[in-house]
């Protein structure tokens, strides 16, 4: 079921892209977002946490968050401090995820890897390989390391007792291919006297995730395919997923499968009783530009969705029916939302403004800022966090550390510890 906007959206202005960038195009509602990330123009970082809550950039949706005034017994409150800094690179920060106590970074065509215990520096790969084109996700899955590529293949890495990490195949496999190139009905048209294989994508792999041993893989050729990480054969792909470009997605553990694009939609895939294949659920629409960052609750019973109109909007599944539909906003960054994390019951934006903002739901249904974590020089691109095992005696204290990245090459490293609500 399709959700229809409240207000007409308005018409694109024109269309930028950048290597490492989401495709977004640009409407004069995101005329003062978007089209700022390329330049990396600079702003000043307001250190009100709500100073920003007047950009009402979707006025038909109902702003969710609520004054956090003070730290006191009927709201939430948070602590954070900076640590340190981590340069794998000068390359941009392209995208962060941690796994087993190790961070992986993906600095331009290069992923580094780093041990979180002592920050050390233990391994990176790829460098070599500069026909791969810049590196845009990472997933994990059945022991092995997934990376999407520029060049529009999917590598898989394989790490050794001394995590080191040697690639062991390219996505899709020759094998894959072979099993497919004879039949004519394999092939796809991708534009004016040029076909490919469906099993194949024809533009850069935007993202990867990881669900019920399938990987899933989206791009800007805006097709979504679905792998067996066994076998590596392409088991399934939804060609023209969207109208436009793929900039995320996310699953959630009953197997649903969303997609945000910048055709401003958000759309939801699943499979229906008694069906092998995926199909179309739902399509959400309220964005007035493209859809940039995904992120579900631990439950996956509430969507998160960033974009450049500079708001968070929240989605809730419907009783009635098997789709979200959106309960508000979250408003307070300046620029285009540009990463989303869900880290226990915490959300995280990072934001072209070069800011990362917590956000918690007290028991009233409302949303408040607990901090803001500023100090980036250039947009910030890639969150990653984990949860931090409190002390005993902690007076209910916990603590999550958090990661983030930007377009400066520099990863910033923060420890935030916020309190329990009780009211």
């Amino acid at each position: 079921m399709k959700l229809r906007l409240w207000l007409s959206t308005c018409s694109s202005a024109s269309t930028a892209t950048a290597p490492t960038l989401p495709k977004t195009p640009f409407s004069d509602t995101a005329s003062s977002s978007c089209s700022d990330i390329l330049t990396h123009s600079s702003i000043s970082s307001a250190t009100s946490l709500q100073s920003n809550l007047s950009l009402l950039t979707l006025p038909s949706v109902p702003s969710l968050e609520k004054l956090c005034l003070s730290p006191d017994n009927s709201a939430p409150s948070a602590a954070a401090r900076f640590l340190f800094s981590l340069q794998p690179s000068r390359a941009y920060i392209n995208f962060l995820i941690l796994h087993n106590n190790l961070l992986y970074t993906a600095s331009g065509n290069e992923i580094n890897v780093f041990e979180i215990i002592d920050n050390t520096l233990v391994d990176t790969f790829n460098g070599e390989k500069n026909s791969s084109g810049s590196v845009k996700s990472i997933a994990f899955s059945n022991g092995k390391v997934f990376t999407a590529h520029q060049d529009c293949k999917i590598r898989v890495w394989k790490m050794n007792m001394y995590k080191q990490h040697k690639l062991i195949a390219i996505l899709p496999t020759l094998e894959d291919r072979l099993r497919n190139f004879i039949l004519p009905q394999n092939y796809l048209k991708v534009r004016r006297h040029k076909k490919c294989l469906w099993i194949e994508h024809h533009d850069a792999v935007s993202g990867l995730a990881e669900n019920e041993n399938r990987v899933l893989s989206i791009s800007w050729d805006k097709s979504l395919k679905i792998w067996q990480p066994h076998s590596f054969r392409c088991l399934e792909s939804i060609n023209k997923a969207h109208d436009d470009a793929i900039n995320a997605v996310a699953v959630s553990n009953e197997g649903l499968i969303y997609t945000g694009s910048a055709d401003k939609r958000i759309k939801v895939w699943g499979k229906a009783t008694g069906e092998k294949k995926h199909g179309l659920i739902a399509t959400l629409e309220k964005h007035k530009s493209a859809v940039n960052a995904l992120a579900l609750s631990l439950d996956g019973s509430v969507l998160f969705s960033g974009s450049c109109d500079r708001s968070i909007l929240v989605w809730e599944r419907e009783d009635s029916a098997n789709h979200m539909a959106v309960t508000g906003a979250l408003r307070g960054h300046r620029k285009a939302i540009l990463s989303l994390m869900n880290v226990q019951d915490l959300l995280l934006s990072g934001s072209a403004d070069r800011t990362v903002r917590i956000w918690r739901q007290g028991y009233d249904g409302k949303y408040c800022c607990l901090t803001v974590l500023e100090g980036h020089q250039t947009p910030v691109r890639s969150l990653s966090a984990v949860a931090v095992t409190p002390p005993a005696g902690g007076g209910g204290e916990g603590a999550v550390k958090v990661f983030s990245g930007s377009f400066d090459g520099e990863i910033k490293v923060w420890q935030v510890e916020v309190s329990n609500v009780n009211s």
